[in-house]
Order: C-alpha cells, then sequence, then structure tokens
C-alpha cells in the first residue's frame, strides 16, 4: 500500500475507526536503493533475508500488519482459527485472544475489569485518549511502524500516536532497582540464532494489551520472538506472563509485511482532537 492510497486512522470506543483527512501526494513514491526486484521491476519481497555487517537477520525497514493471515488487520471479521500444528495462535486486532479456544487464562478479577472495560464501549482505551497504547495494540494497529536497527540499539518509530520505543541491544540487563514504570517498558535484547529475543518489564500498571480491554499491570513480563523469514515477512510471537492478571503464560503471533516504497507520516493525534468529549459509556 502507497502513502497516496494509506489513510491515518486512530482508533476510539469500541470497534470505530476515526479516518484522518486525505494524506494524498503527501510524500512521492520511493524505493531506497538495494532493494531486491523481481523480473517486472517491483520490490521482490521473497527475496533472502537481508543482513547487518555481523551476520544477523536485518530488520530494518515499514512495516504493516497485512500479510496474510495477519490477524485481520483494521477488520473485525470471523476470529483467527486456532492453528493445528502447535505454533502459537494469530492475534486478532480487538481481541489478543480470539484465536484460544477458551480464551485468555483470565484471573478473576481481570475478567471483571475486561467486562468493565467492553459495558463501558472501551472509553477508557489510551489510543482513544491519544496516550501511548499498549505493545500488542502496537503489533497489530493498522499504521505502519518502521524499525531502525544498529549494532547495540534498535529503534521502533509507530505511526500510531507517534510512539518511540528502544530496544537496547548493548548487553545491559533488565533493571531491578524499582524504576519509574514506562508506558513501553524497559526493552532488552539478544540473539538466539537468527531469532531477536526481546525481554520487556517495568510497565505501568493499568495497561490495555488490545482494544477490547484485556489488561496488563506492572507484574508483566513480555517476550517478544521476531524472525524475519524472507525479504519482505517479518513473524514475531509474543508471550505475556503476568501472574497478576493471567493464572499462566501465553502466546499469540503477528505477521507483518514489508512496505518498501512507503514511508510514515507525521500523525499528532491531539492535532484538532474533538472526540474525547464524545467518548461515553453505557
Amino acid at each position: 500500500m502507497t502513502m497516496k492510497m494509506r489513510t491515518s486512522a486512530a482508533l476510539t470506543l469500541t470497534l470505530a475507526v476515526i479516518v484522518a483527512p486525505s494524506l494524498s501526494a503527501q510524500w512521492p513514491a520511493y524505493v531506497p536503493p538495494g532493494v531486491p526486484k523481481a523480473a517486472d521491476g517491483k520490490p521482490n519481497l521473497d527475496a533472502p533475508t537481508p543482513l547487518m555487517a555481523d551476520g544477523k537477520p536485518d530488520f530494518s525497514g515499514i512495516w504493516e500488519n497485512r500479510a496474510p493471515g495477519g490477524g485481520g488487520g483494521g477488520r473485525r471479521g470471523a476470529p483467527p482459527a486456532l492453528p493445528a500444528d502447535g505454533t502459537p495462535p494469530l492475534a486478532s486486532f480487538f481481541n489478543v485472544g480470539a484465536g484460544f479456544t477458551d480464551g485468555l487464562p483470565f484471573q478473576p478479577w481481570a475478567k471483571v475489569l475486561l467486562d468493565q472495560r467492553r459495558a463501558d464501549n472501551d472509553k477508557d482505551n489510551p489510543d482513544a485518549h491519544c496516550l501511548p497504547m499498549g505493545l500488542l495494540q502496537f503489533h497489530e494497529h493498522i499504521q505502519p511502524r518502521k524499525i531502525v536497527q544498529t549494532k547495540d540499539l534498535i529503534v521502533i518509530i509507530y505511526e500510531a500516536n507517534y510512539g518511540l520505543r528502544q530496544i537496547f541491544m548493548d548487553g545491559r540487563p533488565l533493571p531491578n532497582n524499582d524504576p519509574t514504570p514506562w508506558w513501553y517498558g524497559y526493552s532488552v535484547g539478544h540473539w538466539e540464532g537468527d531469532t531477536l529475543v526481546v525481554e520487556t518489564t517495568n510497565l505501568r500498571d493499568g495497561g490495555w494489551l488490545d482494544i477490547w480491554g484485556s489488561p496488563l499491570t506492572d507484574k508483566a513480563k513480555i517476550t517478544e520472538r521476531f524472525r524475519r523469514t524472507n525479504y519482505g515477512t517479518l513473524v514475531i510471537d509474543v508471550t505475556i506472563d503476568d501472574p497478576k492478571a493471567y493464572t499462566k503464560p501465553f502466546t499469540v503471533r503477528f505477521n507483518q509485511r514489508l512496505a518498501p516504497s512507503d514511508e510514515l507520516i507525521e500523525f499528532i493525534c491531539n492535532e484538532n482532537e474533538r472526540s474525547d468529549a464524545h467518548l461515553v459509556g453505557r
């Protein structure tokens, strides 16, 4: 999807999407040098995975949650089917646990909170108030994200709500000195073969895993496993281990697709924002 075709969207209320004015022709389509080409001259997304100078996969690029089987993108649709081969179920855009036969393993109080949030039309979702959303919401979001990778630091720039996340790759451990919690937590990464493993802790309490309001607490540890299986495909398996909100850890999968001729737009959620006063529950 090119910049001329894509419009900016922000989520509000339960299942509503507010589409910003068209941004057609803001940036011309441009394919950076080095992108492999197919016989027809178009980017070859089935080409081999690009590598960094140290031989590790290079995740740099603009990624969109629109790969085949990517979890529904911005559409409601039917919940993804539970895979028969034992791989993690695909996360759904609105309900991250839709692919589990029995739903997510909520602690009793967490299920009560989820039901309250849904009954209230999800009006308190941080995204609806131009606040940073949870990492799983970012992985699911229809707006793209840009990964910038160096040897010691990976930065993810999210178009949605202009989020910025750092993943430290310099060998430092996760903090254990009770630092101030962050919206995106504190993330450190390491390599297991060609898989990038990212561990995140020190999250704020009261988080939202998905648009429906599945809870995430300050006791959570999020483990993401990034694999670039070819030039254009990124597979991310995410494990949530939050004993405060869930009776056991669970894992979901996100499939993302490279958009080599696309670029992020400047998305300032609070600019001309007029919806907040109309967010009401039942």
